[in-house]
């Protein structure tokens, strides 16, 4: 995520940030320039570094706590992010108020990506082929579970998974190196993303060729993979085991991981960092973030950056005591998928109307 500015005082501020902590000016996050505007006034108006005129999203509220913005011209209440739920949990229950709140905050971290790689993040409500959100809790006595999951633009989200207690029983459950909130927003994600840029399109065959034919019967292939779990040389594969039970979960775990490197990377170069380790072997370790990830189209020089910083990070969080802060290792054809992932991002516009990737890209594969 990249570091922003006060428009007042020049000072940090953050993706979530609601006022300026040096200057007390208050602010909201425009998502149309994913750029923090400044409240002028009493009423909730705001006002970016353009002179754009925006006013607070009508979650900004103790409950949901958006601070995101809604263009003066819209008739919406709703900012983009908050526009895209079709369901969310009875807030009447203080705990569903708590969970729902910080799956939001995860959300906005979704949609902030998906804005900054261009995909198209249409409202199912204003399209039938756009992006809906359904937030819902277990029913009584857990008889009634629900599964987290997409299906027809629909990305339903089990509530509990915005509990760490439950996440991590889930993630030690299902034994999993990596569970998170915003995991979950990127993998559904993917799914839906799979309908719109790839299937129907010519990179559906250089996708089969990488990921595997998703005609497989995917009940099949996920009840095998629970009952006999991963091959046993899974790794040299695939990101994650779960991964391995059919190709659109590949897909997806490929999607979401692409979605993690990227955006931290970009936190890396917002901060200026670079590493250049007292080692031997300084090539091959050494970070200088001076890209924005987001915009370069050369997948190459992301992972040039991305693997010495995996291992800064690993490093630090061993140091504090803590499990590696990123457990995956890559072998060549996760890099390959990874890279297919970033040409299917970056090889068209995706917007209703627009190209489609072209077919130079789809044969490169």
């Amino acid at each position: 995520m990249k570091l922003f500015s006060c428009g007042v005082c020049g000072s940090t501020v953050h993706f979530d940030s609601i006022r300026c902590e040096a200057c007390g000016t208050g602010l909201g996050l425009a998502p149309d320039i994913c750029d923090i505007a400044m409240l002028r006034d009493a009423c909730g108006m705001a006002e970016d570094r353009h002179g754009g005129r925006w006013r607070l999203c009508a979650h900004n509220t103790p409950d949901a706590g958006c601070n995101w913005l809604v263009a003066e011209a819209d008739d919406d209440p709703w900012c983009l992010s908050c526009r895209l739920n079709r369901v969310i949990p009875n807030l009447a229950n203080p705990d569903h108020r708590r969970l729902w709140k910080r799956l939001e905050a995860e959300k906005r971290r979704f949609v902030y990506s998906a804005l900054r790689f261009n995909l198209p993040i249409t409202p199912q409500s204003r399209d039938l082929r756009g992006l809906a959100f359904d937030f819902l809790a277990d029913g009584p006595g857990f008889s009634e579970r629900v599964l987290t999951g997409h299906a027809g633009g629909v990305i339903t989200i089990n509530i509990a998974e915005a509990d760490p207690v439950e996440r991590e029983r889930m993630r030690q459950e299902m034994d999993e190196p990596y569970r998170t909130i915003l995991g979950h927003f990127r993998h559904e994600s993917g799914h839906y993303y799979w309908d719109r840029l790839v299937r129907d399109t010519d990179l559906l065959e250089p996708y089969r060729v990488l990921f595997g034919d998703e005609r497989v019967g995917y009940g099949a292939a996920l009840q095998a993979h629970y009952e006999n779990g991963p091959p046993v040389d899974w790794g040299e594969r695939f990101i994650s085991t779960y991964a391995t039970c059919h190709p659109w979960e590949d897909w997806a775990e490929s999607w979401s991981h692409y979605f993690h490197m990227v955006d931290t990377l970009e936190t890396a170069f917002a901060y200026g960092m670079r590493l250049t380790p007292r080692t031997g072997l300084t090539g091959a370790l050494s970070v200088d973030a001076g890209l924005d990830p987001y915009e370069t189209r050369n997948f190459d020089a992301l992972m040039a950056q991305w693997m010495p910083l995996t291992l800064a990070l690993n490093s630090l969080s061993r140091s504090m005591g803590h499990a590696h802060a990123y457990p995956f290792a890559l072998a060549s054809p996760v890099i390959d998928k990874l890279r297919f992932v970033h040409h299917v991002i970056h090889g068209g516009v995706f917007a209703d109307g627009r190209s489609r990737p072209s077919p130079e890209i789809a044969s490169s594969f």
